[in-house]
């Protein structure tokens, strides 16, 4: 399982979470603790929000520890949004393609979890996708599907109904070719102005999140970047955060169900 770190506030320097806390994102790279691999050491990534509405990333196939290229510009680059992930692959090689966060436009999105059975989903998931976003696809995992299907399903217009639109549809296929389903999916995303979060699986066993103040804004994480247990509140899972201007929201989540045993391509107008 990965780790993960976001946050949206008044601009503060990616170091505050990414490098400077005693546990933070990099010390989660080789010693996580609430996770069932303590080494996230299959590449890493950061994407942040600035002058542009695209964000500006940074991927490596290097652990976060070992790249002195990472904490020189988490030490420079300031802020108000962003997204920091360390990767222990559960499936899809070790390439830059397959590092978090993933971006499309103004969005970026980076997971933790899986599909079990993937590879047997994969081929009428992708089909789903209309000719822009298959496209768009540069690697192999689950995750990067899942954020395409995502911005398939209406992203742009209602974030948090299509992440469950697109799990509900996952959830469905496999139900139909596999007989079963497991899914586990805690991710963040954002469009550059609010940061979203969900914490979800199938079993009621997703990977961990909580949220703290952070600063003038809400940090969202896998695990706490410190031993201050009070200051972090852990999201309970099938859960939806939202993190804007008025502060943060916790809401119910569940996938939106419907029939995907035939998927179908949406094509693009000429």
């Amino acid at each position: 399982m990965c780790r993960w770190a976001a946050y949206r506030g008044d601009p503060l320097y990616l170091e505050e979470l990414v490098s400077s806390p005693a546990h933070s994102l990099i010390e989660q790279s080789h010693c996580a603790t609430r996770a069932k691999t303590a080494t996230n050491g299959d590449g890493f990534g950061i994407a942040w929000y600035g002058d542009r509405p695209e964000p500006g990333r940074y991927r490596d196939i290097l652990p976060a520890w070992s790249d002195c290229n990472l904490k020189s510009l988490a030490r420079q680059i300031r802020s108000p949004l962003f997204l920091a992930h360390v990767r222990a692959a559960t499936g899809g090689g070790t390439r830059r393609d397959n590092c978090h966060p993933f971006t499309h436009g103004t969005w970026s999105f980076m997971h933790n979890g899986q599909i079990s059975g993937f590879e047997r989903l994969r081929r009428p998931m992708e089909a789903m996708l209309d000719d822009e976003l298959f496209n768009a696809r540069g690697g192999t995992t689950d995750s990067e599907l899942m954020f395409l299907l995502a911005l398939q399903f209406g992203l742009r217009e209602a974030p948090v109904a299509a992440m469950a639109e697109m799990i509900g549809v996952i959830e469905d296929l496999a139900e139909s070719v596999i007989g079963s389903i497991l899914l586990r999916f805690t991710a963040a995303f954002s469009d550059g102005s609010t940061l979203y979060a969900i914490r979800y699986a199938t079993d009621r066993k997703a990977p961990t999140l909580y949220a703290s103040p952070v600063s003038a804004g809400y940090c969202l994480v896998s695990e706490p970047l410190n031993d201050d247990v009070d200051a972090w509140a852990e999201i309970p899972d099938g859960s939806a955060v939202t993190v804007g201007k008025d502060g943060i929201d916790v809401a119910d989540f569940r996938p939106e169900k419907r029939s995907a045993a035939k998927p179908q391509r949406v094509a693009i107008p000429a």
